[in-house]
């Protein structure tokens, strides 16, 4: 029973199951969690349209290996070419702008669909520019909820948003199975172009009435969309702060660590998959079906460990370990998964590992990085997060394709020597949480308006 002194309504105590909803903070938080809910559900139905366009050209899974290049260096233009429409629209004009931007496209992408000649010629425009939505778009919306809250309200609010996330992710995926066999694979573009509609309603719809409850409490943090962003290139702001160089650095090596890991795992269940063939407990036609259902049952556990520990554990880890400690979490997890694929490069020892490790990643590691741009300036969150969330995770693929293409291409080495660099890169990654979370504290004490 609530006590006396308790303003919150029921709706936002039951929130507490996640994490602690203030008296006020229900309806924001819960419009927040929908918004980017139905952004990763947008992203969760045109992925098979990216697939379908790419396999259906000659090479097309090659080249599909390759786009990871092509997008970053697209996003050398994309990121300059955002930050420059930031410095000159209020802060919920940017963000509905670029997000019936981008559905524009998929309306224009689904006219050319309509002629089969056509596909063939969208297949990489499209695939790139998935490549540079996707992340643009998310990089966006957590830009929008660092610059809503105060820091101690993000610090808690921050966890039930990555429910919407983490949830959305899943779900999505599910639904857009649905959705393809009513409607067909092209009509996904549509289907993306209206859910994205309905988060630029949800963005305006926080930003006016978190305005009106700044000027009924004045002594409230307001909103920073009443005026445009201090003019500065992205880039420019991530290389002039030591802060944001070792969240750059960090974002290059959490994702070079992950798409590794990732390629170990695929490896080792061909690998499965022939020694089955060639003791006749599999036969050979029966190759992918071996292994669509061990990355069914990869991903179904990701998903269930995700969801699971965004609901029970993200928040009162993070409230009770602090945040530097449980910036260690996931960095920690991936030394003792590379250090057990090194000395054990099987698929259970590499299975098990990555699942937490992923599981831990799409869960606390999201609400952490989110976390991170509390106590940066407005024209951070906004510009310099988009260069790091964009280019400098993908500078991280590109890292990794190039390590494919030397240890396996080139010197035909195994998965042992993939895990091996995933531990030296471990290391490096525990010192830059190090870093990067007496960073965190540092910048913590001081005002927005003197971070550097």
């Amino acid at each position: 029973m609530a006590s006396e002194t308790d303003r919150r309504s029921k709706f936002e105590r039951a929130l507490g199951i996640v994490t602690r909803v203030e008296a006020g903070e229900g309806v924001s938080a819960l419009l927040l969690t929908l918004n980017v809910f139905v952004l990763m559900t947008a992203y969760s139905a045109i992925k098979p349209v990216r697939e379908g366009l790419i396999l259906a050209m000659p090479g097309g899974a090659e080249y599909s290996s390759y786009m990871g290049a092509v997008m970053a260096i697209a996003l050398l233009g994309a990121v300059p070419a955002y930050a420059k429409f930031a410095d000159s629209v209020p802060r919920n004009r940017l963000v509905v702008g670029v997000t019936l931007f981008f559905a524009s496209h998929l309306i224009l992408f689904w006219l050319l669909s309509a002629y089969p000649p056509m596909r063939s010629k969208l297949a990489l425009v499209f695939y790139v520019w998935i490549g540079i939505f996707n992340m643009m778009i998310v990089a966006q919306f957590w830009a929008f909820a660092n610059d809503l809250y105060a820091e101690e309200q993000g610090k808690r609010l921050f966890p039930l948003l990555g429910v919407g996330q983490t949830v959305g992710a899943a779900v999505g995926s599910g639904a857009a199975v649905l959705f393809i066999k009513l409607l067909g694979v092209y009509s996904m573009l549509l289907v993306a172009a209206a859910l994205l509609g309905l988060c630029a309603f949800l963005t305006q719809a926080v930003h006016a009435r978190e305005g009106r409850a700044a000027e009924a409490e004045p002594e409230q943090k307001k909103p920073t969309d009443e005026k445009p962003a201090k003019k500065g290139g992205a880039f420019a702001l991530v290389f002039k702060s030591d802060y944001l160089r070792y969240i750059a650095a960090f974002a290059i090596i959490f994702t070079f660590v992950n798409s590794n890991g990732e390629y170990m795992v695929k490896k080792l269940v061909k690998a499965a998959a022939a020694d089955a063939v060639a003791a006749g407990t599999l036969a050979a036609d029966a190759v992918d079906q071996y292994s669509g259902e061990a990355f069914s049952r990869y991903y179904f556990f990701v998903n269930v460990a995700t969801v699971t520990l965004q609901t029970f554990i993200v928040s009162r880890l993070i409230r009770r370990a602090g945040f530097q400690t449980a910036f260690f979490v996931l960095p920690i997890i991936a030394l003792f998964d590379a250090l057990g694929a090194s000395i054990l490069p099987v698929l259970a020892v590499l299975y098990v590992g990555k699942i937490a490790e992923n599981a831990t990643d799409y869960s606390l590691n999201n609400t952490l990085r989110g976390t991170l741009w509390l106590p940066t300036t407005s024209e951070m969150k906004y510009k310099a997060k988009q260069a790091i969330d964009t280019f400098f995770v993908r500078m991280g693929d590109v890292s990794a394709g190039i390590l494919v293409w030397i240890l396996a291409d080139r010197l035909k080495l195994g998965v042992r020597y993939f895990a091996l660099v995933n531990l030296v890169l471990c290391v490096i990654w525990l010192f830059l949480a190090r870093r990067i979370g007496a960073g965190f504290e540092r910048l913590s004490r001081k005002a927005p308006s003197e971070t550097g």
